[in-house]
């Protein structure tokens, strides 16, 4: 970390980075990065920080609508995450998603900025009717770590670490983390960023939790499938995304203390 403190934290990414699950549309969502720019703010008062992910994007997309607009605000510090919305696709590639995301360290360190970035759980142990997807996870984290060794990112191993798969760490909709989820993320990257005041409690189990009968789960598995999953594949049908028709949430510089004052 700058003996000043960073000045210009930039976030780019899907669904995760702008927020969803801590929180919502109506009065604002916080999320992992701007839990990160809080933290941020602790050393750094005068920080800015644009956050200029859009839920639904795939790398690709986030390297063609955000990558140009993050340079262009000349970050000394930005995080790069994205990746999930591919897997989900039927046609995944995990070179190819790879590739997107190297491209986009490349050029965010390349232009000086410190870049941090992090791997992602096996969402099989979240959801178990998500286990054949378990091996294309594995993949795109193998990528992830091959290009932020190739251009120095800083990365969080999130995948190592058997809490990041408790259920209580996620939103109902298993897909994005819940408020929990998302405090344990960004003090993930703060401690791999070497945060002043960061350690590793993020890794940390909760305390036991009664497991549910087998009753139970089932039913929990099919008011998922109809709450969640329907809907999610009817959308993939129709070709459409959550993310169609938004923009950034904050695609400003602006204050840490301008969070609190709820959605721009």
């Amino acid at each position: 970390m700058p003996s000043g403190g960073y000045l210009r934290y930039v976030a780019l990414g899907d669904s995760q980075t702008e927020g969803l699950g801590d929180g919502d549309d109506g009065s604002g969502l916080r999320g992992w990065a701007d839990r990160l720019a809080e933290r941020l703010a602790g050393q750094s008062p005068d920080l800015r920080i644009p956050n200029l992910a859009v839920r639904g994007r795939l790398a690709s997309e986030v390297r063609a609508e955000q990558l140009a607009p993050a340079l262009a605000l000349r970050p000394d510090l930005a995080t790069v995450v994205a990746g999930v919305n591919d897997v989900l696709r039927p046609r995944f590639d995990a070179d190819a998603v790879g590739g997107q995301l190297e491209a986009m360290f490349a050029a965010l360190t390349g232009q000086g900025a410190r870049v941090a970035t992090l791997t992602f759980p096996d969402i099989s142990r979240i959801t178990p009717l998500a286990r054949p997807l378990a091996p294309r996870v594995h993949a795109l984290n193998d990528r992830i770590r091959e290009a932020a060794r190739r251009h120095g990112v800083v990365l969080a191993e999130t995948s190592h670490h058997a809490v990041v798969t408790d259920p209580r760490l996620w939103s109902s909709d298993r897909l994005h983390a819940g408020p929990l989820g998302h405090a344990r993320i960004a003090a993930a990257v703060a401690h791999a960023l070497e945060l002043p005041g960061s350690d590793d409690s993020w890794t940390r189990p909760l305390p036991d939790a009664p497991v549910p009968s087998g009753l139970r789960a089932a039913g929990a598995e099919l008011r998922w499938l109809g709450s969640f999953l329907g809907p999610w594949l009817v959308r993939r049908v129709r070709g459409r995304s959550s993310g169609d028709g938004r923009r950034a949430k904050r695609p400003a510089l602006l204050p840490v203390n301008a969070l609190a004052e709820g959605p721009c």
